[in-house]
């Protein structure tokens, strides 16, 4: 059934059907792969879009967060979430490891670092130079290639029969 639009509706039996769909056709390690890399698309997207904002005007005065009269690189964030993440590698359980928190840790904690790669190596602050747009072209290299890895999951053609009732192919 859809919508006058010709979307679909979405009823807790097609919820039902993309979570089955989810957990039967990707296994654990797929299932980490989609949840960084829609971590990394989704934190890269929003710090770029929050840093603009900040430029325009809007937000912390000087532009950011400083702590002691220095500017805060966002960097530093993403740092901390993946030295987080080795450590619950090398002393969590499986369970710790695979856990979704694990692979949007660390997508996003990528995604910060890759926004300032520019800036990491040059050791130069040129975010908003042209020099900047190493980061930018950085992440659309990583986005794109995620894309195609998790493009070629058995899971995305199981949630477009779920979301449309067609019967999947057995």
């Amino acid at each position: 059934m859809s919508l006058p639009n010709g979307s679909p509706r979405f009823s807790s039996r097609r919820w039902t059907k993309i979570r089955e769909a989810w957990e039967n056709n990707l296994d654990p390690g797929e299932r980490s792969a989609v949840w960084a890399w829609a971590a990394f698309t989704v934190t890269f997207g929003g710090v770029r879009v929050l840093t603009h904002w900040i430029r325009a005007g809007h937000g912390p005065r000087g532009g950011g967060m400083s702590i002691g009269g220095k500017h805060f690189h966002h960097y530093n964030i993403g740092i901390g979430m993946l030295t987080g993440l080795g450590a619950v590698a090398l002393r969590g359980t499986e369970r710790h490891r695979r856990h979704p928190a694990a692979a949007i840790a660390y997508g996003a904690g990528s995604a910060l670092i890759v926004d300032e790669l520019a800036l990491l190596l040059d050791l130069q602050d040129v975010y908003w130079a042209n020099e900047g747009r190493i980061s930018v072209d950085a992440a659309i290299g990583v986005i794109g290639v995620g894309g195609l890895a998790t493009a070629g999951f058995e899971f995305w053609p199981a949630v477009h029969h779920a979301i449309w009732d067609r019967p999947t192919k057995d």
